[in-house]
């Protein structure tokens, strides 16, 4: 089991993927540095093509995500209604992160966030973040 300083968490979140949790997981590391742990089932399971991810955890210097691929009842919704907020040190940190949320996704657009305090994007995995300066 990865071991953290609860004093110095800046960030932590958990997200459900439904599916894609090692995927996704594997793709913030690009983004966050950081030790990846994943636990799966032990046995094949009806609706999932590869052994899902009972709990997936990403700990980096900056954040802690936690994710599964195990969903409720009712399905993964997606909504407008929570995003991840990250306050960045200054607009090229921000700048170098949005480069690396975005890479994966298809309609890639640059833009220059410099004047903006905050700025919202959302990732090929369906997740918003709101980056701070």
């Amino acid at each position: 089991m990865i071991e953290y300083d609860h004093n110095k968490i800046i960030s932590a979140v958990f997200i459900t993927f439904s599916g894609n949790c090692k995927k996704a997981l594997s793709f913030y590391q690009t983004c966050f540095g950081g030790l990846l742990q994943f636990e799966t089932f032990e046995k094949k399971v009806n609706g999932y093509t590869e052994m899902p991810i009972v709990s997936g955890s990403l700990i980096s210097d900056t954040i802690i995500i936690h994710g599964s691929d195990l969903v409720h009842n009712e399905g993964r919704k997606l909504g407008n209604y929570i995003s991840i907020f990250l306050h960045c040190k200054n607009s090229y940190d921000r700048d170098e992160l949005v480069n690396k949320l975005e890479f994966a996704r298809k309609n890639f657009l640059a833009n220059n966030y410099d004047d903006q305090k905050l700025i919202e994007i959302t990732d090929a995995f369906d997740v918003r973040w709101v980056l701070g300066i």
